[in-house]
């Protein structure tokens, strides 16, 4: 197929179903890729499963959170936001890595509309993410995870998981932006996510924080978002910490999104 017929066919596509078929082409090539690489697969496999049994393991003798039995129960939500933060840090390098090999001037050369770039590599996030909360449920099960509230609640506690990991990916889509370098985004998304991780709800209640820590603790989205997906799962009033997560990932994504499709408009315009 010639670029003259290639760019007629596009043409026929317009509004909204071009730049849906736009989006579905960069979302297939990034999972492609990602089936293709081995220690791409292997990061999103064997992690998660190291997250889930370690953690439980490690910790599950020791911490005994108020209102739950096992220690997996109150762990897995948090393991849930651990390991797609994790995962989200490989888009960074990812976009840095398309910038430095050229591959986004390549796409420049094509007609596409330049937001399915990034829309792309988000919808394969998102295709991602869904995989690792499975694959992690279905180990978390084998092992006494259960869901307490119900089918509907657990299926809310994943798309609510879902929907942080979108805000993920574009805060970490604009990090790779910015920094331009693979190595300098993985590191520099690590960086920002353990530091929050470890100062929410995550793996233990806030309470036993210090006083000083407590405060930061109780306004840190991964608390807010990670205390939502756990009332889902162990049950009990959820409207109020559901609300206060979709503000947060609403607010996270109403900047980013908008300053990530800027940068790399200023970005592939030189």
């Amino acid at each position: 197929m010639t670029a003259t017929t290639a760019h007629a066919g596009f043409r026929r596509l317009s509004g909204l179903g071009w730049l849906l078929a736009n989006i579905a082409t960069v979302t297939g090539r990034n999972l492609h890729r990602l089936v293709r690489v081995p220690t791409l697969i292997a990061f999103a496999t064997v992690q998660p499963i190291l997250f889930v049994l370690l953690f439980n393991y490690a910790w599950g003798g020791a911490i005994h959170p108020p209102g739950v039995q096992r220690y997996i129960d109150y762990a897995l939500p948090g393991i849930y936001v651990l390991a797609i933060g994790f995962g989200a840090s490989q888009t960074g390098v990812a976009i840095a890595d398309d910038l430095t090999t050229g591959m986004i001037d390549r796409f420049r050369a094509l007609p596409m509309a330049r937001s399915a770039v990034l829309a792309g590599r988000t919808a394969a996030d998102l295709v991602r993410n869904l995989f690792v909360l499975l694959l992690m449920t279905t180990v978390a099960y084998a092992i006494g995870f259960r869901f307490h509230a119900g089918l509907a609640a657990a299926a809310a506690a994943i798309g609510l998981a879902l929907a942080v990991g979108v805000a993920f990916s574009w805060i970490f889509g604009l990090l790779g932006l910015l920094v331009r370098d693979p190595e300098s985004a993985g590191i520099g998304g690590l960086l920002a996510i353990i530091p929050l991780i470890f100062t929410s709800s995550t793996f233990v209640a806030v309470a036993t924080f210090p006083g000083w820590l407590q405060a930061f603790a109780k306004i840190n989205p991964i608390t807010v978002t990670v205390d939502a997906i756990r009332v889902l799962c162990v049950g009990g009033p959820a409207a109020e910490q559901i609300r206060q997560a979709l503000a947060w990932i609403g607010a996270l994504l109403a900047v980013t999104v908008p300053a990530a499709v800027i940068r790399y408009r200023r970005t592939t315009a030189t």
